[in-house]
This record gives structure tokens, sequence and C-alpha cells, in this order.
């Protein structure tokens, strides 16, 4: 009994933070995810500029987007665990996904601006108070 008081007098307030950022790699994978789906199934919704928008066609963008949505979805649910893999997981789809946001800077700035945010918030999260999740197992 006293093992299991020391186990959890090392968690903090800012295990919360963990769970934000868990809660916020579902989202923005089922986001991804969703317009993954868009491009693939009505690719006339994305506007390209004369600056252009792609690298890739809409076809393989949205491939691309809906792969790495659903493994953000996973990797948020396994960062409830506070698992090592699930929170380098989760910095490495961040990255990406501020990359990705990036990219889309020019067509949507506000939405891009608002993903790269929470992108950061979710890094600065697992990066810093993610041993407390694991400790609390």
């Amino acid at each position: 009994m006293s093992q299991a008081r020391m186990t959890r007098s090392r968690q903090t307030a800012w295990v919360g933070w963990l769970w934000f950022a868990a809660i916020m790699m579902i989202m923005t994978g089922s986001f991804n995810a969703i317009y993954g789906l868009v491009a693939l199934f009505k690719d006339e919704y994305y506007t390209i500029t004369r600056q252009g928008l792609l690298v890739f066609d809409l076809t393989a963008w949205g491939w691309i987007l809906l792969l790495f949505g659903l493994l953000a979805v996973a990797t948020g649910f396994a960062l409830f665990s506070g698992a090592l893999w699930a929170r380098i997981s989760a910095v490495a789809l961040a990255a990406l996904n501020v990359l990705a946001h990036m990219a889309f800077m020019s067509a949507y700035p506000v939405w891009a601006l608002i993903a790269i945010t929470v992108d950061v918030l979710v890094m600065w999260a697992v990066i810093v108070h993610g041993d407390e999740l694991a400790e609390g197992r």
C-alpha cells in the first residue's frame, strides 16, 4: 500500500497537460484523416493558387493525410499509457504536422497557425512532463 502511495505522490497536476496532449493528438489526427478523405473523394474542395499548394497530386496527398491521421489517433490513445514509444511517436508526429501545416500556410493561414500552436503545446507537454504518466502506472 505504501508503494502505491509513493507512486501516486510523484504525479503532479502537470499530468493534465499529458492528457491534453493525448486528446489533441487524437483530434488533430482525426482532422488530418478527414482532410485526407476529402482530398480523396472531393478533390475540387482544395484550391491551388498561383504559388501552388502541394508537392504531390491530391490523391497522393489524401492518402498521406489519411494514414498520417490514423497513426496520430493511435498514438494519441497510446499516449494515455505513458509508454516511451508513444511519447517519442507523439513528438515526431507533432513535428511532422507542423511542417505539413507550414506547407498549407498560404492557403489557410489562421488554421495553420492554430494547428502549429497546438502541435508545439503537445510537444512541450510530452517532452517536459512525459515521465509523470509513466511513473503513475
